[in-house]
């Protein structure tokens, strides 16, 4: 990839993961702010905007690590593992998916919890993983199923250790989403960059 495509990627996740931190944050807080949209106190509404523009900034940056670490890790897999990168791949998306679940359950459930609201975030995720696999094969081949469902699955959850340490909902829902966002629109925009920079 050249210079100029790495700084536009840089860029565009930055700004992507600022915006969409933006209108999340607003949506999982609208009973806190709403009343400065209903009086138009413009001043409250920019100020929080900024920080959420701040708050995004880290969320694109841990996305960007994340992304680029998993592509250091992906090269290793491959002249290590070889033909079996694939299927160890997929063996650790069901062990990150399972300590998730498990995790999350006996360090935060109280007595007489049920374990189906911490099985539905995984379940949603991976589904979310599975139908932007679909669309990679479409962009570029069949070969990129597996190393796509992981990285929206398996790298998605581990970016998202942050939150999930604190778990409270609204940091939840505030740092997942920009982070889905951020990892699908690398995982699409890297493949042309990187066609732009062979022409």
């Amino acid at each position: 990839m050249t210079s100029r495509n790495w700084v536009y990627l840089f860029f565009t996740t930055l700004i992507i993961g600022a915006v969409s931190t933006i209108f999340v944050g607003f949506a999982v807080e609208w009973s806190k702010y709403s009343v400065f949209f209903t009086t138009f106190n413009i001043v409250e509404i920019l100020s929080i905007a900024i920080w959420f523009i701040g708050v995004g900034f880290i969320f694109s940056l841990i996305s960007q690590a994340g992304y680029f670490a998993y592509l250091t890790v992906h090269r290793f897999g491959l002249g290590m593992f070889k033909s079996l990168w694939g299927p160890v791949q997929i063996v650790l998306t069901v062990f990150v998916l399972f300590d998730f679940i498990y995790l999350r359950y006996t360090t935060f459930a109280t007595e007489g919890d049920a374990l189906l609201p911490y099985v539905i975030p995984a379940v949603l995720i991976l589904v979310y993983g599975l139908i932007v696999a679909y669309y990679k094969v479409k962009q570029t081949n069949q070969t990129a199923f597996i190393p796509t469902l992981f990285f929206i699955s398996a790298i998605t959850i581990i970016e998202w250790v942050p939150a999930l340490r604190a778990n409270e909902r609204d940091w939840l829902l505030l740092m997942i989403f920009p982070l889905l966002i951020c990892n699908t629109w690398q995982l699409f925009i890297l493949y042309k960059l990187n066609q732009k920079s062979k022409k």
